[in-house]
This record gives C-alpha cells, sequence and structure tokens, in this order.
C-alpha cells in the first residue's frame, strides 16, 4: 500500500503546471455541476480546452478531437439550462423514460464497438476497448447531464469504476485515484440530484 501513495504523490510531484490547471478545472466543474450551478459550464468549457492541449501535445488526436465535442456540448447544455427553465428558478432534473435510457445505452454501445475497431487500431491503442467504453459513455453521460438528465451520475459511475479499474491493473495508481475522487463526487452529484428532485416534485 505504500506503494500505491509513493505513486500518488509522484504523480502530483511530476505533473506539469497545465496537468495540475487540469485537474484543478476538472474537480471544480464537477463540484459546480452537483450543485447544479450555471458556473459549471464556462468552467468545464476552459477545461477541456485545456484537456484538448495536453491531449494534442501527448500525440492523441482523437481524444483531442472528443475534447472539442465536450466543448460543444457544454455550450448547449449552458444555453439549454438557461433558455429552457421557464418560470422556475432553474432547469428541473428529469429521468428519462426506459426506453430512452435503453436507446442510450445501446447508441453507446454501437459507438464503443465501432471506435474499438476504427479509432483504436490506428492510434495502436495497447487497450482499445477499455478507451473506446470510456469515450462513448462519457460522450453518453455527458450528453444526458447537459440534458439535466439523473440517469448521466450512473453512466459517469461506470465510466468511471472501469476507468479505475484498467488504470490499477495498470499499475498507474495515480491516474486510478483521480478518478477514483471522479467516482465520489459522481455518487455525491447523483444523490443530490436525486434529491433535489424529490424536492422539485
Amino acid at each position: 500500500m505504500s506503494g500505491v501513495w509513493q505513486s500518488i504523490r509522484d504523480g502530483f510531484a511530476t505533473a506539469s503546471g497545465l496537468d495540475l490547471l487540469n485537474l484543478a478545472l476538472g474537480l471544480t466543474g464537477v463540484a459546480l455541476m452537483v450543485r447544479r450551478s450555471l458556473w459549471a459550464f464556462p468552467v468545464g468549457l476552459v477545461a477541456v480546452s485545456v484537456q484538448g492541449v495536453l491531449l494534442w501535445r501527448s500525440q492523441f488526436p482523437a481524444d483531442a478531437l472528443l475534447q472539442v465535442f465536450y466543448f460543444g456540448t457544454l455550450a448547449w447544455g449552458w444555453w439549454h439550462w438557461v433558455k429552457h427553465k421557464g418560470a422556475a428558478a432553474e432547469l428541473p432534473i428529469t429521468r428519462l423514460p426506459p426506453k430512452g435510457l435503453a436507446l442510450a445505452i445501446l447508441a453507446a454501445g454501437v459507438a464503443t464497438t465501432a471506435w474499438a475497431l476504427t479509432v483504436g487500431p490506428w492510434m495502436k491503442a495497447v487497450m482499445p476497448w477499455r478507451d473506446a467504453f470510456i469515450a462513448a459513455f462519457s460522450v453518453a453521460a455527458q450528453v444526458l447531464q447537459v440534458r439535466k438528465n439523473l440517469e448521466n451520475w450512473a453512466l459517469w459511475a461506470v465510466v468511471n469504476l472501469v476507468a479505475i479499474a484498467s488504470y490499477w491493473s495498470a499499475e498507474l495508481a495515480f491516474t486510478a485515484f483521480l478518478y477514483g475522487v471522479y467516482l465520489v463526487l459522481g455518487l455525491i452529484g447523483w444523490w443530490q440530484w436525486a434529491a433535489a428532485r424529490r424536492r422539485q416534485a
């Protein structure tokens, strides 16, 4: 266990200033989204921009391109939360019908397969199916989040669990630790959004 904590400490010690900024923005953005604050969107826009730069510098063009999609969904989400709240103090939290959730999962599954069989080999990914799953289900979770569907937190939990297991097995304790933090924040968000939805009802 001491080796794990040493790996985490080394991760912080060797991280660049841009890496640490990316981490701070990511955690702040998730914390604001948990609180259903509109500030989550401008912070998120900056966060994915920084993440895109980091991924591009690391020669991950496909993942960098994914940040462009996140930027677009965040911008749309910001408009959606403001435009469609009506006379309410904030846009209400909604639940997806079973058919809608099934379609979202099916679409993410199809995207996972397509990504793993095309982008994975092109990028010479070590774990193409893992990368594809995390990318596709993150996109699905992001779309549900900006629509303010409660189920987004369930998808984020699955994504974070897969990421934790994958990075832990690859002996990347620092990265697994970061996804563990995101998992905890996401579970808090799930609980708080569910409570807020009950109050709305």
